[in-house]
């Protein structure tokens, strides 16, 4: 994300009279207090909240009502994308925002999808995550115009979709790690798991891909220009 300073008129009817609540989603907190800096300075009236990781996450929506859950998809433990699930059941109502490193095409489509309402890229302008902000809160749904294209070319391709797209959250996620060259027990300490579970995640990642090695994927992943 983008630090700047920008300035914003046109309060919509959210920011008129009502304390915007927003829980911010991140493993870093030095990201967690850039987001807030911008809605503090941006927005007329928003109190955040913060959450490091999932089990934070569900507990703080357990706890308190949110206008909106800004949410990370690489957290420690369970990813943004295994909780949104949870999210859906626990608070049906509640738009989640997802704010990610990864590019548009990794997991734009999977988030939204999983029951996100917008998805946007921590390298985004902060005039955007406001944009993106008042868009969800006002009811509707915010994607990048590379995603919105993305997405209509979708709709063109059913037939053809490729053999990615048959992984869990969790998989294709592995998948995009491996493909950038990671090794098993590296990814088990960034996602904090285990080795033995992260190598049952890559043999069923194999054989739902028909695959031997750990080589094939990274081709594919490469092919497929899931990593850069």
């Amino acid at each position: 994300m983008r630090f700047g300073a920008h300035s914003y008129v046109g309060l919509s009817s959210w920011e008129a009279g009502h304390m915007i609540k927003v829980l911010l989603a991140d493993d870093h907190a030095i990201l967690r207090g850039g987001l807030k800096e911008i809605l503090v300075r941006q927005l007329e009236s928003v109190e955040c909240g913060e959450a490091e990781n999932a089990e934070q996450v569900l507990a703080q929506v357990r706890e308190h009502a949110w206008d909106l859950l800004i949410l990370d998809i690489s957290m420690p433990g369970r990813s943004g994308l295994d909780v949104l699930g949870d999210l859906k059941m626990l608070r049906p109502r509640l738009p989640v925002l997802v704010l990610s490193m990864h590019p548009d095409d990794q997991f734009g489509k999977r988030v939204l999808k999983a029951g996100a309402v917008g998805y946007l890229r921590k390298e985004s302008a902060p005039e955007e995550l406001i944009k993106a902000i008042r868009k969800v809160l006002a009811g509707g749904r915010y994607v990048s115009p590379e995603l919105a294209e993305k997405l209509v070319l979708d709709l063109d391709e059913q037939a053809n979709r490729p053999i990615h797209e048959r992984l869990s959250a969790r998989e294709f996620e592995i998948l995009v790690m491996i493909g950038s060259g990671k090794t098993v027990s590296q990814i088990a300490e960034e996602l904090h798991l285990s080795v033995t579970t992260v190598s049952t995640y890559r043999a069923r990642i194999l054989e739902k891909m028909n695959m031997a090695t750990t080589a094939e994927l990274m081709r594919y992943a490469l092919r497929n220009h899931l990593v850069d």
